[in-house]
């Protein structure tokens, strides 16, 4: 009968408790419901996020939120290459704005440009390969560029390393370091995985690409490297009066203005620039074969040194491009920057007036002055008001915005997905952990519906004298935490050379005191008549034990069967003490490795994850539980 009868529910004080019992179980279930969602949420974070504390993730609502997350992606969480991209005055992703202007008939021009020259691939970088500040993150690009090589090479790591070139330990130790090709120290890799990433990427939607803008390299990384930022200081020094760096360009050749200008130009195309982006005119050839003779002597020592066939120096011409590696690349370094011949004294230099800069600023100035001719046809054309060809700049702000507002729907799927693939792909990819968690559990259940059934049978059927007594020693075993027997088992264990099995794993909570004092418990409360006539009639023991106490138990024997479940699924430090070969881990050591060197967003998808399993045993298997809690009580 209920606890409170239809008659004392219409009083008014029985109301008010049941609305405070009600009250508290509201407030309850949202205590452990609330932290659930900000999880769920966190689970989809990335370092532009990672501040937020919202039940819903900002970029589901918000696409200002979502095109933040988008360019963090884009530009492979690297702040600074976004600035030279945008030339943008922004501090932060978090406080990047969508752009403003209206550049959609350049972004036109923008877009036929592409399509007209076949860019280089040093002219521009890949977004989603990497993600340094979420960390532990596998961005889109990046998961799908190991995928293709899995399938490649039959997910033979192994293989992969010996035609690749790398030394890869594992798939999950897979990486790609985005390209960067402004300064000087970095220069273009020529293994067979450097090729075979560039290759990857040239196919590529050119949507996926973030272009290097040297002008934008040259201010925000130079010149307010130099000044600390401070246009007023700039302004000082070289007697200028600009109001704002936007004012500022960097020009094909050493510009015409004052001394400190020429000298900033100079420094930063002799010293800091990529030779990728320099050219020389065809009028230094003289001063580069003088060069090559000062430090080679002879065309033979040359030849000797180049591989090469020369028959004298003046048979050497100026390179379209610079050399990508090698002697050529180092002695065309040596000529820009300047050599001093340590016989004569005499300093080889390429003058400063016959260098050039071949940017993709310049390539796209042109494009637009060979269409239109003029600057005032330009702002016609475009509705635009540039001053000068210097003023027009690639439009990639409103390029990606473009891209962005016709891909909103993909771009929050890929977000709200990406940290649960980055966990699912880890736990696949990585040892056998799914494989020896399954075989763990089935035999941590398998035993425990063996042993304890056993032992609490004969303690219940045959009632010796002394069965309090073992009861009490089974169940003084819990007084003890895990940490103190760990040692001695791990001791026990490896005497007896079982380190690094599933014997290993098993044996220890073969026999658990809990358990055979419930079974116990609920064996002592069936009808003894039952055993009785089955006794009458000629039955086994083995058969009672079957028939009678395991029919009539079933609902105690699966909350057992789950409970050792669960110990066994959950069981992280001694599967990592006993078993320390990787080939033998569980779910749960890989899922920590893997937390130890992710961020929160990779964290909490790791964690929600592993619960899975567990919640849908729970959801799945209520019933059972139910019973096997209510029975044993109306027993």
């Amino acid at each position: 009968m209920p606890i409170i009868s239809v008659v004392d529910r219409k009083s008014p004080k029985t109301r008010v408790l049941i609305g405070a019992i009600y009250i508290v179980l509201t407030v309850g279930a949202i205590t452990m419901v609330y932290p659930f969602l900000l999880m769920i949420a966190g689970s989809t974070k990335s370092a532009v996020d990672l501040p937020d504390n919202l039940v819903i993730p900002r970029f589901l609502v918000d696409t200002d939120a979502l095109y933040r997350k988008h360019i963090e992606g884009l530009f492979n969480e690297s702040f600074e290459m976004m600035q030279m991209a945008y030339d943008t005055t922004a501090v932060s992703f978090r406080t990047l704005e969508p752009p403003a202007d209206d550049e959609g008939k350049l972004v036109d021009e923008w877009e036929a440009f592409l399509k007209r020259n076949s860019l280089p691939f040093y002219m521009y970088a890949t977004g989603y390969v990497r993600a340094p500040v979420s960390r532990g993150v596998l961005p889109r690009i990046l998961r799908e560029f190991k995928a293709g090589l899995m399938d490649e090479y039959d997910e033979d790591i192994e293989q992969m390393n010996r035609a690749m070139g790398t030394e890869f330990v594992n798939w999950n130790a897979f990486w790609v370091l985005p390209e960067d090709y402004t300064l000087r120290r970095n220069k273009p890799g020529s293994d067979p995985f450097d090729l075979a990433f560039r290759e990857y990427k040239e196919k590529l939607p050119p949507e996926t690409r973030t272009f290097f803008c040297i002008e934008g390299f040259y201010k925000n990384s130079f010149l307010k490297s130099q000044y600390t930022e401070d246009l007023a200081e700039y302004n000082a020094a070289h007697e200028t009066s600009y109001e704002s760096w936007d004012e500022i360009h960097l020009s094909r050749t050493i510009p015409d203005g004052t001394d400190l200008e020429r000298e900033d130009w100079e420094t930063f195309v002799r010293t800091i620039l990529n030779l990728l982006w320099l050219r020389a005119d065809p009028a230094a050839e003289p001063y580069y074969q003088r060069f090559l003779e000062g430090k080679y002597r002879t065309i033979q020592g040359l030849n000797n040194h180049y591989e090469t066939e020369y028959g004298s120096f003046s048979d050497i011409k100026l390179f379209e491009e610079p050399p990508r590696e090698g002697l050529p690349l180092s002695d065309w370094a040596a000529f820009l920057e300047g050599w001093k011949d340590p016989d004569t004294g005499e300093e080889h230099l390429l003058p400063i007036e016959m260098v050039r800069l071949h940017t993709l600023e310049f390539m796209f100035r042109d494009f637009i002055e060979d269409k239109y001719g003029t600057i005032a046809k330009t702002n016609s054309a475009l509705g635009a008001t540039f001053g000068s060809w210097l003023d027009i700049m690639p439009p990639q702000a409103s390029w990606h915005y473009k891209f962005f507002n016709a891909n909103i729907k993909p771009l929050r799927h890929e977000f709200v997905v990406r940290n649960y693939a980055t966990v699912t792909d880890y736990i696949v990819r990585h040892g056998r952990g799914i494989m020896n968690t399954v075989i763990y559990c089935l035999l941590a259940i398998l035993s425990a519906l063996i042993v304890n059934p056993l032992a609490a049978y004969a303690l219940s059927r045959y009632r010796p004298p002394w069965s309090y007594k073992v009861l009490l020693f089974v169940m003084l075993t819990m007084a003890f935490p895990p940490m103190v027997t760990q040692i001695p088992v791990f001791l026990m264990l490896r005497q007896f050379h079982l380190l690094n099995t599933f014997w290993a794993l098993v044996l220890p909570g073969l026999a658990n005191g809990y358990m055979i004092f419930l079974l116990k418990g609920f064996f002592d409360s069936l009808p003894q008549e039952l055993y009785e006539s089955a006794a009458l009639d000629g039955a086994g023991e083995f058969r009672i034990f079957w028939q009678i106490t395991v029919s009539l138990s079933q609902p105690i024997l699966a909350v057992i069967a789950l409970q050792a479940f669960t110990a066994a699924y959950a069981n992280f430090m001694m599967a990592l003490l006993i078993c320390q070969d990787e080939r033998m881990w569980t779910l749960m050591p890989w899922l920590y490795q893997l937390q130890q060197r992710s961020g929160q967003g990779v964290v909490f998808a790791s964690l929600l994850i592993a619960a899975i399993p567990t919640f849908l045993v729970f959801a799945f298997c209520q019933n059972i539980i139910m019973r096997g809690i209510v029975v044993p009580v109306e027993k």
